[in-house]
């Protein structure tokens, strides 16, 4: 990950040098250990000086005492943890991101004797995570580099009582942010140097990690009927791609899961262009595919217990001669055929072709797909939530569930028979857009349409992965949504 952190546990010790960083609550006493460790002097010495700046010890405030009277130390920097609810609520992976964004210079150490807290393992495992998703950012195309906010390189020492199992529980942590990394890069990066060709590729590097990739082009996919989606690619001069990625991890005769992502690299709308002002974000209409890849390279990093495949459409949605026009009939590869009534609505063409062609071919105990696929979903959820529709009451809450434990949070909307017959077309067996009224929910009715009765879920997350609001983990305009989300449920309930 660029920028990032070198991460390292120790016993906790007396600190030398660089920043140290102390925990209090909203009565302004570090826990006793800490106490013991700093002395009698510098606890009052954080009294004085919360004073004098109104440092109250809430939850996420913090301050910085410069080189602090009888501690050896740089700076004394002290973090608020809040009152009793604060702390039985704390999220460890955003107190990482927290921590990252207050230390300075090369060296800190992070004393994780929390007041009235519990910090296991795992929970140090997730204080490192956070420090490293907070310290990424996206600039290789600066001649001139700004630090901003993400100090350059430097070393975070973890202090814990049991080091060994800290180090151990980061280990599943690391393809984590890595793959949290690589959807972040591949949103970020401009539509010139990343077509479908080149995402393709980017995909294909999974091999490395023992993922077995296979890439279909034009030819390809032509001989499968996957027409819907080779519909939208031919206006670009760059053909499509689809990406098929299978990790094999669990038992052989297990059938696999499968996660679907919508990859339009750029996205002008087609003959039905959007208008200019904002255009350039449609470079993110790929942020499907981007977690897709991410997922899957950390589950191969980390070597996951279960058999995995990644599926992803790859295309351009451009407005030349050769484009698609409204009014077109196109016969997909399940042999169903959509009216084109508005050329923006293309994510769900790709989609439908990729859904049918997972869900004939695997055979997956499940399916979930990821797309940047309506703006109406940030009408109904903002940004605060991806939209959830399914066709299975098990698999929406544990999508839930585990959107709850990472933060990367879902919210059911509904699906149900009125939606499908909204899309129902006069030439064709349906329509692709049915208009204003209700329009994720019927986009989702048109993908239910090609998983057969396959468990499936459908992630409407245009609010959440690119644009979304800055966290304590995520500074940049691409948040990698949905990588940590899916690889929880996966760890959770999939493994064997």
């Amino acid at each position: 990950m660029a920028d990032s952190f070198t991460i390292d546990f120790q016993a906790h010790g007396k600190v030398e040098t660089g920043d140290l960083v102390v925990f209090v609550g909203d009565d302004l006493k570090p826990s006793g250990a800490v106490a013991a460790q700093l002395g009698p002097k510098a606890v009052d010495l954080i009294a004085k000086a919360a004073a004098a700046e109104t440092f109250k010890g809430k939850a996420k405030s913090s301050m910085s005492i410069v080189v602090p009277a009888d501690l050896p130390v740089d700076r004394l920097v002290v973090i608020g943890l809040g009152g009793e609810k604060d702390r039985a609520g704390l999220d460890f992976v955003q107190l990482g991101g927290l921590i990252a964004g207050k230390v300075n210079g090369k060296l800190a150490t992070v004393v994780l004797d929390l007041p009235g807290i519990e910090v296991s393992p795992e929970a140090v495992a997730d204080i490192a995570l956070g420090a490293q998703l907070r310290r990424y950012s996206f600039d290789r195309y600066k001649t001139k580099k700004d630090d901003g906010d993400a100090k350059k390189g430097g070393s975070l020492v973890l202090s814990v009582a049991d080091p060994a199992a800290a180090k151990k529980a980061y280990k599943s942590r690391e393809g984590i942010e890595q793959g949290v990394a690589i959807a972040r890069d591949l949103v970020n990066e401009p539509p010139n140097v990343l077509g479908p060709q080149e995402f393709a590729a980017r995909a294909q590097e999974l091999s490395k990690l023992g993922v077995e990739v296979e890439i279909l082009d034009d030819k390809a996919m032509k001989k499968l009927g996957m027409n819907a989606l080779l519909g939208v690619a031919q206006g670009s001069v760059r053909g499509g791609r689809v990406a098929i990625m299978r990790w094999n991890g669990g038992k052989a005769d297990d059938s696999p899961i499968a996660f679907i992502g919508k990859g339009v690299v750029f996205d002008s709308g087609g003959i039905s262009i959007k208008p200019g002002a904002g255009m350039e974000d449609m470079k993110g209409d790929m942020a499907g595919a981007a977690c897709v890849v991410g997922l899957m390279h950390a589950l191969a990093s980390r070597k996951a217990k279960a058999n995995v495949v990644g599926a992803i459409g790859l295309v351009e949605n451009m407005p030349d001669g050769n484009a698609q026009r409204p009014g077109d009939i196109v016969t997909t590869m399940s042999g169903q055929t959509i009216e084109i009534i508005n050329t923006d609505a293309e994510g769900r063409l790709v989609l439908a072709d990729v859904l049918w062609y997972v869900q004939d071919r695997f055979k997956p105990k499940f399916m979930i797909d990821l797309a940047t696929l309506t703006g109406a979903i940030l009408v109904a959820l903002a940004q605060e939530y991806a939209g959830l529709f399914s066709n299975n009451d098990e698999l929406s809450e544990r999508l839930t569930a585990a959107g709850k434990a990472t933060g990367e949070r879902v919210w059911r909307m509904p699906l149900g028979p009125e939606f499908d017959k909204m899309i129902e077309s006069k030439f064709a067996d349906m329509k692709n857009s049915a208009g204003r009224f209700g329009g994720s929910s019927t986009a989702a009715a048109l993908l239910q349409r090609f998983v057969n009765d396959v468990p499936w879920a459908h992630l409407d997350i245009a609010g959440t992965a690119m644009g979304s609001p800055a966290t304590e983990i995520n500074k940049g305009w691409s948040s990698g949504w949905g990588v940590r989300l899916l690889d929880r449920l996966v760890r959770d309930h999939y493994e064997a």
